[in-house]
């Protein structure tokens, strides 16, 4: 287990909210920290090199930004080679945010699972249908949502 600095845990701690909304939000961080802006970016390229952190960026608010509209989209891919395919392509798709694997179920055989945004049903619908046409995959199923109930990123350290 990784043993966590205070400068580390206090970077970390900061990022983990939701950035500044600044053209500096690095050095805003820093000033947070009581450190420079320089450290703040080597202590984050550091924990990335290390695998500490997988990724760091904004998120955007699709809402919020005009993508009103989503569907979750459960694709049937029984071939292990073709599901890395079609799931490599589809997660390069500007509409879709985020593509996972899971195993197949007894009584669910997708396999495959692409969140698709856009702005309208219509857009949802096109955009599927060139996903499907993009990767020869045409067994899935569409998930719309009804309703958010909870959307929150996890929260690693506290003050």
């Amino acid at each position: 287990m990784h043993q966590f600095t205070p400068a580390q845990r206090t970077v970390l701690r900061l990022a983990q909210d939701q950035l500044p909304d600044s053209l500096t939000p690095y050095a805003d961080m820093a000033r947070q920290a009581g450190i420079t802006e320089e450290e703040v970016i080597a202590l984050l390229q550091s924990l990335l090199e290390e695998g500490v952190i997988r990724r760091f960026g904004a998120s955007i608010k699709h809402q919020q930004a005009g993508w009103n509209h989503n569907v979750m989209v459960a694709w049937r891919i029984d071939d292990d080679a073709a599901r890395d395919a079609a799931g490599t392509a589809m997660a390069e798709h500007p509409h879709v945010s985020h593509c996972y694997w899971r195993p197949a179920q007894a009584d669910w055989p997708y396999t495959l699972f692409t969140m698709v945004h856009g702005r309208s049903p219509e857009e949802l619908q096109r955009v599927v249908a060139e996903l499907s046409e993009r990767t020869g995959q045409n067994d899935y199923g569409l998930l719309h949502s009804i309703r958010e109930l909870k959307k929150t990123s996890m929260v690693y350290f506290q003050e």
